[in-house]
């Protein structure tokens, strides 16, 4: 049986083969990082990125808008050598866990936490925790972008295994439901961690529970970055501002 590593861990041990797996998801990766960068606010002039790998998305999402202020947030250590370089030029840098996220002061114009950031977040309480943070941070008319890996995305999954997810939530629905072994075996780096995959009313009601109201949901092809149609076709991209309940929250 392989040992089972946190996500930190994990990402550590992956670091140094972290551009080989970005490279097969490449597609996927820029098509989300295109609809960030068209759905951004317009004159943002600051971006966190939570769990930023590499730093290489939210150097460019910066730089095709113009950002100035970039605060990279990164607990995996090892993966904040690739930072200090091209890609986090320019940049802050925290070496922090989404969950750490209450410690700071600020605001930003715009926050992301890309490629299933939230779905390393354990126990699920957390995730709201987290959610709930990115909306004490964003500015009042800032944006959040979080993408997931979605459970029911037939093309990827396939037709017979997301049936089965379907009728196991219709059956017995739990948190849990969507919780994941993930592998990577690349270049003869073998690890394995926990991961958690999402149903479009699972993230719905974490954000709703964060004070965060839901402005897009967009469906995103996992193989190709293609924009789909159907939800069973992709994974979601949600755009998210916060809610005037939350602004209410931050000042009382």
């Amino acid at each position: 049986m392989p040992i089972v590593l946190d996500p930190i861990a994990a990402y550590d041990r992956i670091a140094p083969v972290f551009a080989h797996i970005t490279a097969e998801r490449r597609a996927y990766l820029d098509g989300v990082d295109r609809l960030v960068i068209s759905e951004m606010p317009a004159q943002s002039r600051s971006l966190q990125d939570v769990g930023s790998g590499d730093g290489r998305r939210a150097r460019r999402i910066s730089q095709a808008r113009g950002i100035a202020q970039l605060v990279l947030v990164e607990p995996a250590v090892a993966m904040q050598a690739a930072m200090q370089g091209a890609n986090g030029a320019g940049a802050g840098f925290l070496t922090l866990r989404a969950e750490e996220l209450s410690t700071l002061a600020g605001e930003f114009d715009a926050i992301t936490g890309l490629w299933n950031v939230l779905g390393h977040i354990f126990p699920a309480a957390s995730r709201t925790q987290v959610l709930r943070e990115f909306a004490r941070l964003v500015s009042p008319q800032g944006r959040i972008f979080v993408d997931v890996q979605h459970r029911y995305n037939a093309r990827h999954y396939g037709v017979l295994p997301t049936a089965g997810r379907f009728l196991k939530d219709r059956l017995r629905w739990s948190e849990d439901n969507g919780d994941v072994s993930v592998d990577w075996d690349v270049e003869g780096v073998l690890c394995t961690t926990r991961g958690h995959v999402f149903t479009h009313r699972e993230f719905r009601s974490l954000a709703q529970a964060a004070g965060l109201k839901i402005c897009k949901r967009l469906v995103v092809d996992y193989a190709t970055g293609v924009g789909r149609r159907w939800s069973f076709a992709g994974h979601l991209l949600y755009v998210l501002e916060r809610t005037a309940l939350a602004r209410v929250q931050q000042t009382s």
